[in-house]
């Protein structure tokens, strides 16, 4: 568990999967997207009972028990990747997002990753690069044919 001011980032609990997955498209939805992008979009922003049940998710949650973001961690070895990280619109530029992701390095770290990878929306790049991450190329998105997607890495030593 990671405090900070008003907020604690802690596991996520399998119950909480489906509003998990509402918090992620209503974050996604917040950059203006359109009803057959987020279609497309859907499965990259679903949270599974799987992934909460293996350790790999974690909740920003305020001290009145309101939810305020989630992320997740998908180790791969030496190198974990930025499965996912949304903020509910209401909380954002609030602190939610910079603790999930101290957080997520953490997770990584533990796991024994020595890097994060992150695919971003383009709206989240400048929170990427404000946390330290190295912008390295374009790459293919996971969801939408032909769209191209800033692709980033944080050395997990230089983020302690």
């Amino acid at each position: 568990m990671f405090e900070r001011a008003g907020l604690t980032v802690r596991g996520a609990r399998a119950a909480e999967a489906a509003a998990l997955t509402a918090l992620c498209r209503r974050s996604k939805a917040h950059w203006g997207y359109d009803a057959a992008f987020m279609a497309m979009s859907a499965a990259g922003l679903t949270v599974s009972e799987d992934s909460i049940t293996a350790g790999r998710v974690l909740v920003a949650e305020a001290h009145d028990g309101r939810v305020l973001g989630v992320a997740a961690v998908d180790p791969q070895g030496a190198i974990a990747d930025l499965d996912l990280l949304f903020v509910d619109p209401p909380a954002m530029g609030r602190g939610a997002g910079r603790a999930l992701f101290k957080a997520s390095c953490a997770l990584a770290r533990d796991g024994g990753a020595r890097a994060l990878t992150i695919l971003a929306d383009p709206n989240a790049a400048p929170f990427y690069e404000r946390m330290g991450a190295r912008f390295v190329r374009n790459a293919p998105s996971d969801s939408i044919p032909g769209r191209e997607l800033p692709f980033y890495v944080l050395v997990l030593e230089e983020a302690a």
